[in-house]
This record gives C-alpha cells, structure tokens and sequence, in this order.
C-alpha cells in the first residue's frame, strides 16, 4: 500500500471546485521521474490516487491546479508558496524538542479519519465520467 497526500480544506473552501492534479512518484527507495495526470475534478482525483495507490508502494499528490492568467497571478503564487516555506521552518526551529501534539492532531480529526477509512475507499470513476469531469473543467475555465 502507498501513500495518498491531500490538503484538509473546509467544505467551503472556493479551491475545492478548481480542477485537480495527480502526481505519483516513488515512495521508497527507488528513483524515477514522477507522473502528473490530470486536470480531475477533486473527487476524481481522489478516487484514482486512491486506486492506484491502494496496490503499489507509491506516493499520490493530489492538490488543485491554480488557473494563471498572467505572469504577476503566478509571481504571486510563487510569493505566497515561498513565504508559507519560510514560515514553516520558522515554526518548526522554533518547537519544542517534542512539540506541542496537541497542535499536530486534532483528536476530532483523528476519529474523523478513522470513520473515513472504515467506510473505504472511493470508487475509482469509469472513463465516462471522467470525460464528464473533463468537459466540466473545461467549461470553468473557458467561462469569464
């Protein structure tokens, strides 16, 4: 079994209806070039990395594909992503030699978690769907 790496959004979050990417790569020791597929829409992103990873020793990023449409929207991607980097390690000298676990997890979250794997894992979507999917996408992104 793999891994599968997301971000925890709220339910309101304006990124969930972006479209989504996959990108596997190897999770041991081996080295290859990863594999990006994609655009999906979120919940078929999930439900591929899921299937796929569920049978090979392989990590899945799935994470939402910002639309660019000019060279200073995406500097400032590259800003915010920077800065976030920076404030990570920042965080991370500045922890306790332990840290605080009760900032790293939520026992809400982890019971939440918990019930999400009883219930299995998400049905990988059929090729219609996914040209569904597609045609969705492509509609958003070609709208306003």
């Amino acid at each position: 079994m793999g891994a599968l790496v997301t971000l925890d959004l709220p339910a309101d979050s304006p990124m969930l209806g972006l479209p989504w990417i996959i990108t596997f790569g190897p999770l041991g020791d081996d080295e290859w070039e990863p594999v990006v597929c994609g655009p999906y829409e979120r919940r078929h992103a999930l439900a591929l990395a899921e299937a796929v990873v569920a049978e090979e020793q392989l990590m899945a990023v799935v994470e939402p594909l910002v639309p660019a449409v000019s060279v200073e929207q995406i500097e400032g991607e590259i800003a915010a992503a920077q800065l976030a980097a920076r404030d990570e390690v920042t965080r991370v000298d500045q922890a306790d030699l332990y840290g605080d676990y009760e900032d790293t997890i939520d026992e809400e979250e982890l019971a939440a978690g918990e019930h999400d794997r009883a219930a299995g894992p998400l049905p990988a979507p059929d090729a219609a769907e996914l040209r569904a999917g597609f045609a969705r996408i492509a509609a958003q992104l070609t709208s306003g």
